[in-house]
């Protein structure tokens, strides 16, 4: 005999053909960036019936049908909610002027879409960068449902949809090895698991000087944002190949042998 629970945490502890238990939504800690114990990005690229949005630039990469014209296009507007904006703040001449148009998180920004036209058509506006910035195209695409629902009951489960992402996709994007991730993320992006500004001294301007963690040498004494293009700065291939060679230990803020 079998025994199959109908009960919302017995589906809350359901383990999900090809995804580990660290996706399930009762065990993550809700960042999305990969690195962590899942990449929710996965979710969002299918999002829309038709296309595959790129999991972090946010631009089409692939369409069916008629929708192929659409491939390179970015997302600009999904139902009455803007990705693109206008970005204003203080420039060297203004306290406020127009500092250009940035792409915000689209996938954050149409959660409310999501949640209240899931299963629905709703109006896209795409524009194509390499054209007229005015040339936009409004089209109207299908939202998936981001979660699965009961075939018995038709209710909605605490799963990812497969449609939406499919087994073993939520984790395919993670770093590979460990050093692509602890490589890229220092506090100039986000709080980093590493030391990144280090021999830190004050100037009598009030600004300070110091290294990056991540530089070869530590002279001069400077502030050099981190970039991982910057030959002046360790490499990724550097750290796969003398990780334990190149990175010093911190003590008290500074270098120690």
């Amino acid at each position: 005999m079998n025994i199959e629970p109908k009960n919302v945490t017995a589906q809350l502890h359901h383990r999900a053909a090809g995804n580990p238990p660290s996706t399930l939504p009762d065990a993550a800690i809700s960042n999305c960036f990969p690195g962590l114990e899942f990449d929710f990005r996965n979710v969002w690229r299918r999002v829309f019936e038709g296309i595959q949005i790129h999991e972090a630039h946010g631009f089409v990469v692939r369409a069916e049908g008629e929708l192929q014209r659409l491939e390179g296009h970015y997302p600009i507007q999904v139902a009455d909610t803007p990705t693109l904006l206008e970005v204003r703040g203080p420039s060297g001449t203004q306290e406020d002027a127009s500092l250009g148009s940035t792409f915000i998180e689209w996938s954050n920004a149409i959660a409310d879409v999501l949640r209240t036209s899931a299963g629905q058509l709703v109006p896209c506006q795409f524009l194509d960068p390499d054209a007229d910035p005015q040339a936009v195209e409004t089209v109207e695409l299908r939202i998936r449902p981001l979660f699965a629902r009961s075939e018995v009951t038709d209710e909605q489960l605490p799963l990812i949809d497969e449609g939406t992402a499919q087994p073993g996709e939520l984790t395919q994007s993670l770093c590979s090895p460990w050093q692509n991730d602890y490589r890229e993320c220092g506090c100039y992006y986000w709080a980093a698991s590493r030391p990144d500004y280090v021999n830190v001294e004050s100037t009598e301007q009030g600004s300070s000087v110091g290294n990056n963690w991540m530089a070869r040498q530590r002279e001069p004494k400077q502030y050099e944002p981190d970039n991982p293009t910057n030959p002046r700065q360790i490499s990724y291939e550097d750290l796969f190949r003398d990780w334990q060679g190149l990175l010093r230990f911190i003590v008290g803020g500074r270098d120690h042998d």
